[in-house]
């Protein structure tokens, strides 16, 4: 799906937002996302980190899970931004959680001077997922 530019801006504009309030004592790297829900709600999400490293969690997926948790199924959108002037592109396991939760979804990569637009399945070709869960257990 593709998104207009003016629910793009809406959306980075959110992702940005979010992106203020992420918790990074760790790294000082900070990130934001904001999902857009099929229905036009958005949901933002930041980074938060823990001194054990492994628990810390990225923006995209806080703000997934945001949505999913206040009953959205249907995502069109992923918006992210990181620090620096390029757009940050999402790390493998976010890619992972937006082709379970968000497979058609629009993700716009924010930077202060450059964006990238993909799709989901353009960051997660051959991937690995939900059918070929169904496919190879039976169900």
């Amino acid at each position: 799906m593709m998104v207009e530019a003016d629910q793009a801006r809406k959306l980075i504009a959110a992702a940005r937002s979010a992106r203020e309030r992420a918790y990074a004592p760790y790294s000082d790297f900070t990130v934001g996302a904001a999902v857009q829900c099929a229905d036009g709600r958005i949901f933002a999400g930041c980074n938060v980190e823990n001194a054990s490293y492994g628990l810390t969690v990225c923006a995209e997926r806080v703000a997934l899970f945001a949505a999913i948790a206040a009953g959205c199924r249907a995502i069109d959108a992923i918006a992210i931004a990181g620090p620096g002037d390029e757009p940050l592109s999402p790390c493998g396991a976010c890619r992972q959680v937006m082709l379970e939760l968000a497979p058609s979804a629009t993700v716009i990569m924010a930077g202060e001077t450059v964006d990238r637009v993909r799709n989901v399945s353009e960051l997660m070709p051959e991937a690995f997922g939900p059918g070929e869960v169904q496919e190879r257990s039976g169900g």
